[in-house]
C-alpha cells in the first residue's frame, strides 16, 4: 500500500477548531490545553512554577534531595515505587539505578500508569522497568510476579496526585466542581457519594474524627444525614456548602479571613481527606504496606514513606520505631523530614509532607 493514501486521506478530513475558552486565559481543567501537552511549552512551566503553581496534568515531586539521600539507589539496585503517579521520583530512582538496574512501577490509575509508563520509557529507555495496576498493599504479590528475590527500594508517596487534585471528574478537590467519586482505583463500586448517602450517622462522624480529626465531626455528620432524607448528595459544591453551613461560614467571611490571615485551612479541607481516606481504603493498604515491606526488601535494602497528615504518619512513625526495636529495621529516622520555605513557596501542595524512612539489617 502506498504511504501517500492516509496522508491524502488526512488531508481531505474537515479542519475543526479548538473550542474557544471564555475570557482571556483557560480556567477549567479540560480548557487548559497547553499545559496538558506542557513539554511542547516549557516557558509556560517555567512561569507556572515561578508562581508556586503546577501546570494541569502534571506533578512536582516533593522532598526529591532528601529522598535520594535518605534510601540512596545506586547502580544495579531494584526499585519499587509504590505511587508511580507522573513519575517524578520514579526518574530519579531509574537514573541512579541505571541499566543494570530495574523498576518495578506501581499505581492504582490505569489512566496515569499508561501515561506516565510511555513518559518513563521515553526518558530513560536503557533501564528495565515494569508496570504493574496495583494497590501498593499487594506489593508480595508482585514480588512474586517479577520472580526476584526481594527489592533494594520500597517507596510510597501516600499523598494525591496534582493530575487528581486538578481534575474535576475525579472529585478530590474541594475546589472544583464535579462528581463526588474521589476513587483513586475506578475498579472500586463504592463513590464518596455512596458513602455519604449510606453510612450511619455514627460512621461517619467516627470517620471525620479518626481519619482527618475534624472538630465538627458530629455536626457535619449530622448535617448530612438530615440533608440527604431529602436530597442525595452527589456534586462537590453540595458537600462543601453544607460544611460552610454548619460552620456558621459564607464564603465571603472565608475568602476575609484569608486576605486577613492567609495560609488556613479550608473548611471543606478535613472532611474531604476523610472521605478520600475511607473511598479508597488506604489505611487498611498501609498498614498493610508496613507490615509486609520488611520481608520484600533485600538485606541492607530501604524503605521510605511520604505521608501528609497527622495520622499516617504517627502509624508510620510507630511501626518503623517497633520495627526497629525488634531488630526488623537496623536504623530508621528519629526525626521527620519535612520540605524546607523554599520547596513550600515553589511548590505549595508540598507544605504538608512527612517523610520518614527505615533500612533492614545488611
Amino acid at each position: 500500500m502506498s504511504t501517500d493514501e492516509p496522508d491524502q486521506q488526512d488531508h481531505n478530513q474537515p479542519h475543526r477548531r479548538r473550542k474557544r475558552y471564555t475570557g482571556t486565559h483557560p480556567k477549567r481543567f479540560a480548557e487548559k490545553y497547553k499545559e496538558h501537552a506542557i513539554e511542547e511549552y516549557p516557558e509556560l512551566a517555567q512561569h507556572l512554577r515561578s508562581k508556586g503553581k503546577t501546570p494541569a496534568d502534571t506533578h512536582i515531586p516533593i522532598l526529591v534531595a532528601q529522598i535520594m539521600a535518605a534510601l540512596s539507589p545506586s547502580p544495579g539496585q531494584v526499585a519499587a515505587d509504590c505511587t508511580l503517579g507522573y513519575g517524578g521520583h520514579a526518574v530519579e530512582f531509574a537514573q541512579r539505578i541505571g541499566s543494570a538496574g530495574k523498576l518495578v512501577a506501581i499505581d492504582v490509575d490505569a489512566a496515569q500508569l499508561h501515561r506516565t509508563r510511555l513518559r518513563l520509557e521515553a526518558l530513560c529507555p536503557d533501564v528495565p522497568m515494569t508496570f504493574h495496576r496495583s494497590n501498593f498493599a499487594g506489593i508480595a504479590n508482585i514480588m512474586t510476579q517479577e520472580e526476584i528475590a526481594g527489592f533494594d527500594i520500597i517507596f510510597a508517596d501516600l499523598g494525591l496526585s496534582s493530575m487528581q487534585i486538578d481534575n474535576p471528574d475525579r472529585g478530590m478537590s474541594y475546589r472544583q466542581n464535579g462528581p463526588l467519586d474521589m476513587r483513586m482505583d475506578d475498579r472500586r463500586k463504592r463513590t464518596a457519594a455512596d458513602l455519604l448517602n449510606t453510612l450511619s450517622e455514627e460512621a461517619l462522624s467516627d470517620a471525620l474524627c479518626d481519619l482527618s480529626d475534624e472538630p465538627d465531626h458530629h455536626a457535619i455528620a449530622q448535617r448530612i444525614v438530615n440533608r440527604r432524607q431529602t436530597q442525595p448528595l452527589t456534586r462537590i459544591p453540595q458537600l462543601v456548602k453544607l460544611i460552610f453551613d454548619t460552620k456558621g461560614l459564607s464564603l465571603p467571611e472565608y475568602k476575609q479571613q484569608q486576605r486577613t490571615k492567609p495560609g488556613g485551612l479550608h473548611p471543606a479541607a478535613r472532611t474531604f481527606q476523610a472521605l478520600r481516606i475511607l473511598v479508597n481504603d488506604e489505611q487498611a493498604a498501609l498498614k498493610e504496606l508496613l507490615r509486609t515491606a520488611p520481608y520484600c526488601l533485600n538485606p541492607g535494602g530501604r524503605i521510605g514513606i511520604i505521608s501528609f497528615h497527622s495520622g499516617e504518619d504517627r502509624l508510620v512513625k510507630k511501626t518503623f520505631a517497633q520495627q526497629s526495636r525488634t531488630g526488623i529495621y537496623q536504623a530508621a529516622s528519629d526525626k521527620v523530614i519535612v520540605p524546607q520555605q523554599e520547596e513550600i513557596a515553589a511548590n505549595t501542595r508540598s507544605k504538608s509532607a512527612k517523610f520518614r524512612w527505615a533500612i533492614k539489617p545488611a
